[in-house]
């Protein structure tokens, strides 16, 4: 997988989360202050657009390292980050196709099931990426101490105090 199409999806998942994030509090956390409002916060409306406009981009991504990175590792059998990357599997197509039956549905019913839908599969997705993320992070880490540690003759400075 090319660096740029990860770091697509990294940042396309932090400006969706955030933005979600920062969404649900103002819609189901705030009070309004005026009780004839019909937002919670003033700021609520372009936060819900802005969200519904970075939201394409981590489907785009998604689907740009599906064949580079899943498919790949799947077809080779690559067991490294196998838990973490199948937890996140089965949240994003629920977390996707809630939030386009959220915008479209008019029946109340209907709409509230999709939020939990959505609530529960974004907050499932943010879990496995934080876990799949870091745990990416760590078999670097440790195949970087090894292949240092397999060079003769390499000896790692301590690193200066000041």
């Amino acid at each position: 997988m090319k660096s740029w199409e990860a770091w697509s999806v990294h940042v396309s998942t932090v400006l969706v989360t955030a933005t979600g994030a920062v969404y649900a509090v103002m819609r189901y956390l705030m009070a309004p202050a005026d009780p004839y409002a019909v937002v919670n916060h003033p700021l609520q409306p372009a936060v819900q657009h802005l969200h519904v406009l970075v939201a394409p981009f981590l489907v785009f991504g998604a689907g740009l390292i599906w064949r580079e990175h899943v498919w790949k590792h799947f077809r080779q059998g690559v067991r490294s980050g196998r838990r973490s990357g199948l937890w996140m599997l089965p949240t994003l197509l629920p977390m996707m196709v809630s939030g386009y039956l959220i915008q479209t549905t008019v029946t109340e019913g209907w709409r509230t099931a999709w939020v939990v839908v959505h609530l529960a599969a974004s907050a499932l997705w943010v879990a496995g990426y934080a876990g799949h993320t870091v745990a990416a992070v760590r078999r670097r880490a440790a195949r970087r101490e090894r292949s240092s540690a397999a060079v003769p003759g390499c000896v790692e400075e301590e690193a200066a105090p000041f």
